[in-house]
Parts: C-alpha cells; sequence; structure tokens
C-alpha cells in the first residue's frame, strides 16, 4: 500500500473530508424541511450528547495507537506495532460497552438536563428516545476510529478517507429515506422519525467499518498483522499499556472538556436567552442554530484542519521521533499558512452570502442569516487550536497541551453569558457574545501554545506572517467583487432555486478572483511548493494512461 507525503496526504484527507462535510450540509436542506424547526432541534439534543459520549468511548485512543504504530514503525518495531493495535481494539471494546450502557441508561436523566424546565418545545420523553436511537452507534464506532488510526499511523491516508466518505454516504441515505418514508409514507410520529434518522449513524459506521475492515484483510502481510512471520519484540504489553494512556489522556481530556463546553454552551445560551424574555420556540431556534444548524454549515470550513491533523500527525510524530525539529517547524508553519489561506476566505465568503445560504438550508430567517454571519468565524480560530494542539500531542507536550486548552475553555466558559448579557445591555444581538467569548478561549488557547514553542524550541513564525500579509491583497479582491456583484445581481429568498444560483455566481466568480490574484503573486506555489501542482498533474495523466 502507497504511503503519502505530507502534502499529498494533507489534499486526499481534505478532498474526502470535504466531500464527507458537503453531504453533511446538504442532506440537512432536505431533512429540515421534512422534520422542521421543532424535529431538527430534537435532532440536535440527541447529536450533541451522543458527540460527547463519543469522545468517552474512543478515549483518546484511536489518535494515540495512531501515534504509537508511526513511532514503532519508525523504530522497526513491527511486532510491537500490532501488538498495540489489538490491546487498543480491546481497550475500546471495554469502554464502548460502558458508554453504550450509560448513555442509553440514563437517557432520561441527560435528556432533563439538557432541555430543564423549558415548555412549549420538545417533552423530556421525546429527547430520552432520540438519545437511546443514537446510543448504538457507540458500539461500532470506537472500533472503526482504531482501525483508521492503524493506517494513519503507517501514513497510509486514503483507507482513513475513503472510509468517512462511505459512512457519511450510508449515514445521509438513511437520515433522508428514512425520514421521509417513515413522515410520509407510514405517518409515524415525529419523534419516532428523528430517532430514525439519527440510528444513521449506526449503519454509516457499519457499513466504514466493513470497508476498513476489507483493506486489512487484503494486506495482511504488507502491514504485518501476520504475526507468526515476526520476532517478537522485547517491548511488554504493560509497556504498551502504559504508552497508550499517556498518549490517549490529553487528547481524551482535552476533547471531552470541549465537547462538554459544547452542550454547555447550548444549555446557557437556553437559559441566557429564556432569561432575557424570549420564548420557547425562539430560544430553541437560536441555541440549536449556534450549536448545530450554524456549524452545519460551516463544518465546510473545519475540513481543512480535519484534513491536515489526518497527515499531520504521523509526520509530525515521525520528525519528532528523529528530532528533526526544523521540519517540525516548517510543518506547523505549513499547515497555519494552508488553514489562513484556505479557511479565511471560506469564512469572509459565507459571511457576505449568509443571507441566500441559510434560505437554501433553513428557508429565509434573519436571525439564522445574523448567526451564521458571525458565527462562521469561530471555525476559522477553532482550525488554528486543531494544528497547535496536535502538534503539541505529537512532541509529547501533554502539560502544555492542558494548560492551553483548558485555559482556552474557562476563559470561554467565564465569558458566555457576561459578553451575551453585555451586548444586550449595548442594544447588541445578545447571542453574538457567545460567538465572541468562543473565538477569544480558541485565540488565548493559539496563542499559549506558540509562545511556548517558541521559547522551548525556537520555532519561528516569520514564513507564516508573511504569507498572512500576503493573503490581504487577494482577500479584499474578493471582497469586493463580491459585495459589487451582490448589488447588482437580484435575489427571491422566496425561491430556493434563486437562491442557489445567487450563490454559484457570486461564489466561482469571487473564488476566482481570489485564487487568480493569489497566483499571481506567486501564493499557490508558496505554499503547497513549486512543482506540486505539475507533480499531481503528471500523477493525474499516469493513472489515465493505466486505465
Amino acid at each position: 500500500m502507497k504511503k503519502n507525503s505530507f502534502i499529498e496526504g494533507t489534499i486526499i484527507a481534505t478532498i474526502c473530508i470535504v466531500i464527507v462535510k458537503l453531504l453533511g450540509m446538504l442532506y440537512v436542506i432536505p431533512f429540515y424541511a421534512i422534520v422542521g424547526a421543532s424535529g431538527a432541534a430534537l435532532y440536535a439534543y440527541a447529536y450533541n450528547i451522543y458527540g460527547l459520549f463519543l469522545e468517552i468511548a474512543t478515549a483518546g485512543i484511536p489518535n494515540a495507537v495512531s501515534k504509537i504504530i508511526n513511532e514503532f514503525n519508525t523504530l522497526n518495531r513491527q511486532e510491537a506495532k500490532i501488538r498495540a493495535f489489538q490491546i487498543g481494539k480491546k481497550l475500546l471494546g471495554f469502554i464502548a460497552v460502558i458508554a453504550f450502557i450509560i448513555l442509553f441508561a440514563f437517557a432520561p436523566n441527560i435528556a432533563t438536563l439538557i432541555i430543564g424546565d423549558l415548555t412549549g418545545g420538545n417533552t423530556i420523553e421525546d429527547v430520552t428516545f432520540v438519545i437511546r436511537c443514537v446510543s448504538f452507534a457507540l458500539l461500532v464506532f470506537p472500533f472503526l476510529s482504531v482501525s483508521r488510526g492503524f493506517f494513519q499511523g503507517h501514513n497510509i491516508i486514503y483507507v482513513s478517507s475513503v472510509s468517512q466518505v462511505i459512512e457519511q454516504v450510508a449515514r445521509v441515505l438513511v437520515i433522508i429515506c428514512g425520514s421521509y418514508i417513515a413522515l410520509k409514507w407510514l405517518n409515524l410520529d415525529l419523534t419516532t422519525v428523528v430517532g430514525i434518522a439519527v440510528f444513521g449513524a449506526f449503519i454509516g459506521g457499519v457499513g466504514a467499518l466493513l470497508y476498513v475492515y476489507n483493506k486489512l484483510r487484503k494486506n495482511k502481510h504488507e502491514l504485518c498483522l501476520d504475526q507468526k512471520f515476526l520476532e517478537k519484540d522485547k517491548i511488554t504489553n504493560k509497556e504498551i499499556i502504559k504508552k497508550i494512556i499517556k498518549y490517549a489522556v490529553p487528547i481524551v481530556i482535552v476533547s471531552i472538556c470541549f465537547t462538554i463546553y459544547n452542550n454547555v454552551d447550548m444549555i446557557l445560551i437556553l437559559r441566557t436567552m429564556d432569561y432575557l424574555g424570549m420564548d420557547a420556540a425562539e430560544v430553541e431556534f437560536i441555541a440549536t442554530g449556534i450549536s448545530t444548524w450554524a456549524p452545519k454549515i460551516s463544518i465546510v470550513v473545519t475540513s481543512v484542519a480535519l484534513g491536515l491533523s489526518a497527515s499531520l500527525i504521523p509526520n509530525m510524530v515521525e520528525a519528532y521521533t528523529l528530532k528533526k525539529y526544523d521540519e517540525v517547524n516548517h510543518k506547523f508553519n505549513k499547515s497555519l499558512q494552508i488553514i489562513f489561506f484556505i479557511s479565511l476566505p471560506m469564512c469572509v465568503g459565507i459571511s457576505l452570502l449568509a443571507s441566500s445560504i441559510w434560505t437554501v438550508f433553513y428557508g429565509y430567517n434573519a436571525i439564522g442569516t445574523n448567526i451564521l454571519a458571525i458565527a462562521i468565524f469561530a471555525p476559522l480560530f477553532s482550525n488554528l487550536y486543531t494544528v497547535a494542539n496536535h502538534t503539541l500531542q505529537s512532541m509529547n507536550k501533554f502539560k502544555w497541551v492542558y494548560i492551553s486548552s483548558i485555559t482556552g475553555i474557562v476563559l470561554n466558559a467565564i465569558l458566555d453569558v457576561p459578553f451575551m448579557l453585555l451586548f444586550d445591555f449595548l442594544g447588541i444581538t445578545a447571542y453574538f457574545g457567545a460567538t465572541l467569548a468562543t473565538v477569544v478561549g480558541f485565540s488565548a488557547t493559539v496563542v499559549i501554545a506558540m509562545i511556548y514553542l517558541k521559547k522551548e524550541y525556537k520555532f519561528q513564525y516569520q514564513e507564516t506572517k508573511k504569507t498572512l500579509a500576503k493573503i490581504v491583497v487577494p482577500l479584499l479582491t474578493m471582497i469586493v467583487v463580491v459585495i459589487l456583484m451582490k448589488l447588482f445581481i437580484p435575489i427571491d429568498y422566496d425561491s430556493r432555486f434563486s437562491c442557489v444560483m445567487y450563490i454559484a455566481v457570486i461564489a466561482i466568480i469571487g473564488a476566482a478572483s481570489y485564487f487568480i490574484v493569489a497566483h499571481k503573486m506567486g501564493l499557490i506555489e508558496e505554499i503547497l511548493g513549486k512543482n506540486y501542482g505539475q507533480k499531481l498533474k503528471e500523477k493525474f495523466l499516469s493513472h489515465r494512461k493505466k486505465a
């Protein structure tokens, strides 16, 4: 199986993740139309709490296994590598079953915690049912995640990436077809319909797991999974378990903290908006809009960091293991440059087209437009956090992972309600305060990580600063082009088709103006490498000739 270089792995992972995220965005349009705002809120409640338990169920072990496998591969410890994979699967199997039992059994208590005394919307019984439906996915995803981590540890990025596409396609088919058939043909109640939709996570996970296991089976010898041919390494199982725990603990603590905060954030918004005198339906709309439905659109932005991290971790670990600190510094800077170059114009473009984009997904709504226009910038800072966090983890600097991440989380939580109340007092839309708190928290985390890396490893950021300064020119060009086009192109918010065409025309021309100016300035070659475009072209042509 072919290993992928850092840039190549990043591009493969990013393309697949963009496909996954686009599917995750687009299914929302028909699903929201089928179940309405109340059903969408119910769906959001279940998925947000499921995300927390999924973090617990995977317990950071997949990333830890990926890191250990890359480390053992670099040191040519093949037998220990396979034992690490097997131990990881056993640990995850135990944790996954416990997490499933807890989520299923205590679903009523969790539902009560989520909606509290809020009346006039979904009931505790409704939320309990959908939570139990989605809980079955916990029995599949831990095994899927650790198997993906095994391939990523070998710098084989495409297997993990393709499995994510398979998972998402299967899940989306269940969500759309299942909910439509259940509601329109079988006339089932809305709660059951949403329960079927969230059960799609289980179906998607099974499909992806079958694909990954098939790849493991077909490449058993090449991946050294046939242990009878391997000489036993001196590393004991106890040492491997200690190493897994050592690498997994910081990952799981940070992940759980952020997932907890996402759920707390939703609860805080619910309570604060209720305190400010809004009715239950509007409160649910704002809370789930910020926590779930705006992020559904912005996941195309976060996919850049997800694609980077899939390739970043094994490459960072390999460079750090060989004590090539200059290379680690280079990859860190390159990752920041890619995020700024791709994510920043995406955020600006979506913000400028927020009203038409929200209309396409959920129907025109002034509050929804405002939420998206501001909330879309949070993923940019989330991407920067992801890169900084993975860099520290790859270098085993777990203390600074804790310090930087928890500082950001605490700062975010502390500022959430005060910012919302302050904005309301100043006559500014109150829920904008929640997004500002998120941006401040992520920014603090990134700054702390960068200061530490500069002080301890002499990291330099000059090339990133130069790239960021250069990006301003194509970005301003794009903004001017988009604003001018908005002035002259008419739009009908009553027609989704009209909005789609409006977005397509402006987005294509706006993006073209950005990349043309960037190309003229040499930015694309500077970030991806002077000859990378030619390499991709040659690789594509060679594949065509073979076909």
